[in-house]
């Protein structure tokens, strides 16, 4: 083979190209991330899981003889991994089959776990109940990996199923003290919104004060009342607001609402009244959210005490909280279901449109059977009436079947009519053609002095009709949000 011949440049000009690629070279950046494990083989999963699901309770040599049989991605951590949590997922009940893989690959391939994978292994075994399992291998996890959100979360919610207090507030100590208090809110969190089981998180607190020093702050016993009152235990709600009041800790904007709603809900009214006013009085806000506002309007307004509710919702005006569709929906509905204010419910009406608060089908139906009753009355006008338009528009939509009873009850009168369905009618005109009618009848019920008719009609007609109709406008109100 002939040598290789290198091509021979002048001497300043080889200096001058070392030089400048010495220049051009960048400063030593940091090690890329690792790439992402490849997608798992199907076919090798397939067999993976049938193996372990098949040979769960066999002996451990016949185990590994099978599962060594695999071509196992062994020479990329990250692919074993992936390949762990794809068959872990496949067993999300059965405690026993991941187990056992977990032994193989540790045995056989030196397995490390990463974030997820051990938050998937603990998840795994809280499901299934094992919770001798789970808690020791949550010991035996690597502290780094052991103090993970998804793993704690996992942990603590399968050790609060079982009523384990006792492990659950040592899940506290694996922390330093100066997270500890965090770490408290977080466990509770857990066990009151996701196990619904406030009695074992409010004893989880009890033991975290008296073992590790940790005492309860104002998130905690918020958490405490909410879910209390969520559970139907409003005694106990009661005994830990009381309890905070003895402490000087002074309950948040959810504490007050729920207590509120609660109260509602078991017709106190006056009691739920005096909490509001209390709230009130301590200057407690929720923000532009205004939760407790939304409530104290929405119940009112549902037993029918409009004044009440006008009164609150001109203090929201007031102090700059945010009100939105559903505030002056159930403003709409308790003018209608409750006080019969048909002219008034669509002042409130055209309010939520000028504010840009798109109304929903609900306050549109409600509308029409105010204006015109569930089961429709006759107009004064002999051309623009309720037959003229809905009973001639169902006819027109071909849909004589369920107009025959309106027909009878227009020629003979003292016919038994159904209530007639507001929602299929202006389903069946939902298109362009449907446009075209909407606003057609808007301007001849307008002409005949149907004005809030009129008024509703058009407005359904320019926003609702279509599907673009209803999405322009809802992105409209979107924009003017933002």
């Amino acid at each position: 083979m002939p040598p290789r011949r290198f091509p021979i440049f002048p001497l300043h000009l080889r200096l001058l190209s070392t030089t400048s690629a010495d220049a051009s070279t960048p400063s030593p950046s940091p090690s890329p991330s690792p790439a992402p494990p490849r997608p798992t083989d199907k076919a090798l999963l397939l067999r993976l899981c049938t193996i372990l699901y098949q040979q769960q309770h066999a002996p451990d040599a016949t185990l590994r003889r099978r599962l060594a049989a695999l071509n196992l991605p062994f020479s990329d951590p990250s692919d074993l991994r992936e390949l762990f949590l794809q068959a872990a997922a496949r067993f999300p009940l059965s405690w026993r089959p991941v187990h056992r893989l977990l032994d193989h690959l540790t045995a056989a391939h030196g397995f490390s776990h990463s974030p997820a994978t051990a938050a998937r292994l603990v998840d795994v075994l809280a499901k299934s109940r094992n919770i001798d399992l789970l808690h020791f291998t949550l010991l035996s996890l690597p502290t780094e990996l052991a103090r993970s959100p998804s793993t704690l979360r996992a942990a603590v919610r399968g050790l609060a199923a079982a009523r384990e207090v006792g492990k659950v507030s040592a899940l506290v100590a694996i922390f330093p003290e100066a997270e500890r208090l965090r770490i408290l809110g977080f466990v509770t969190d857990v066990v009151c919104s996701v196990c619904r089981l406030p009695d074992v998180a409010e004893k989880v607190i009890k033991q975290a004060e008296h073992r590790h020093g940790v005492s309860r702050d104002a998130r905690c016993c918020e958490m405490l009342v909410v879910a209390y009152c969520r559970a139907g235990m409003f005694s106990d709600a009661c005994r830990v607001w009381n309890g905070m009041e003895r402490r000087g800790i002074e309950p948040g904007a959810a504490a007050y609402e729920e207590i509120v709603v609660t109260l509602f809900k078991n017709n106190r009214v006056p009691d739920a009244m005096k909490v509001f006013d209390g709230m009130r009085r301590r200057g407690v806000s929720g923000g532009n959210r205004g939760g407790c506002y939304r409530a104290v309007v929405s119940w009112l307004c549902k037993e029918g005490r409009m004044w009440g509710a006008y009164m609150v919702f001109a203090e929201m005006v007031k102090r700059g909280v945010e009100v939105d569709g559903e505030v002056m929906g159930d403003l709409v509905y308790g003018l209608l279901a409750r006080r019969k204010r048909a002219g008034e419910a669509t002042e409130v009406f055209r309010e939520m449109v000028a504010r840009g608060c798109e109304p929903n089908m609900h306050t549109y139906i409600m509308l029409l059977q105010g204006h015109l009753g569930k089961r429709g009355r006759k107009g004064r006008d002999p051309l623009v009436n309720f037959e003229s338009i809905f009973v001639g528009g169902l006819v027109k939509a071909g849909r004589t079947l369920q107009a025959t009873k309106f027909v009878e009850r227009t020629m003979w009168g003292g016919v038994d009519v159904p209530r007639f369905d507001y929602n299929k009618f202006l389903y069946y005109f939902s298109n362009e053609e449907g446009v075209l009618m909407f606003e057609e009848v808007g301007r001849r019920l307008k002409d005949v002095g149907h004005v809030d008719l009129g008024d509703i009609f058009l407005t359904y007609g320019e926003r609702m009709a279509t599907r673009d109709r209803r999405r322009r406008a809802m992105n409209e109100h979107l924009t003017e949000v933002q």
